[in-house]
């Protein structure tokens, strides 16, 4: 039987081994085996599980109702996202950052990236993008608290092993949405250095032998996906970032 270590599960199933560790210790939803020395260790029964706990998780089901629905004790679905877009939105209107960020960092434990991003953060911030300016305060400040998160779990992924690259947005004006594909892209593997802002041309020649992650937003222009793929049949390290944060094609 297969065995796994927690960061070879995390790459299998794209996600972060800090939400691995709470799904065992807070909610019970994992019982791995563990070594001599007390590290912890997967069979693929864990890896379906893990599986199964993402696609209910996607749904909106809150992670505190999952365990139940795999024992098969609740039959109900909870679509939760758009409640919780609301308690964000309660937080955001208190003008609490304090109680902002423990919020986000709860929330950063508890689900994968991609979901945060696809779920609550790029819908509720869609809903602040406006001209009213009570409402653009209010995405300034989610904005700061995510993009602060963020660097924190870049700086935290650069200690653990992992493909180095740079990420670089390509006219791309939303810096935040920059900093949340950087945030899926560590749970992807990468160990990411990011430019903090996007450029309207971007010259590989100036990053020599660097692996280069390009963020051209959700719909890439047939200029950009030309150039792009240019740039691989010229055999250069450098790959496009899908929306969920996965490189379009990556080197071994």
């Amino acid at each position: 039987m297969a065995l796994y270590s927690i960061g070879e599960v995390a790459a299998l199933c794209d996600i972060n081994p800090v939400t691995l560790r709470a799904w065992q210790r807070r909610y019970g939803l994992l019982k791995p085996q563990r070594t001599d020395g007390g590290h912890r260790l997967f069979d693929d029964a864990d890896i379906d599980r893990i599986r199964e706990i993402k696609r209910w998780i996607e749904n909106g089901v809150q992670v505190s109702k999952v365990k139940a629905l795999l024992s098969g004790e609740e039959k109900d679905l909870d679509t939760g996202w758009r409640e919780r877009q609301e308690m964000l939105l309660r937080h955001l209107q208190s003008g609490n950052p304090n109680r902002l960020r423990a919020w986000v960092a709860d929330m950063g434990r508890d689900y994968p990236a991609e979901t945060l991003v696809m779920q609550l953060y790029t819908p509720l911030r869609r809903r602040l993008q406006c001209q009213q300016i009570t409402l653009n305060t209010l995405l300034g400040l989610l904005d700061g608290v995510l993009i602060s998160y963020i660097a924190q779990c870049l700086a935290s992924a650069r200690k653990h092993s992992g493909k180095d690259a740079l990420l670089i947005g390509w006219n791309t004006p939303d810096t935040t949405r920059l900093w949340m594909a950087a945030w899926m892209a560590i749970q992807q593997g990468w160990r990411v250095d990011i430019l903090a802002h996007s450029l309207t041309c971007v010259r590989p020649e100036l990053f020599p032998q660097q692996t280069i992650l390009v963020w051209c937003g959700d719909s890439p222009t047939d200029q950009q996906i030309n150039q792009l793929e240019q740039w691989r049949c010229a055999g250069l390290p450098i790959f496009p970032l899908n929306g969920d944060g996965r490189a379009a094609s990556r080197s071994a």
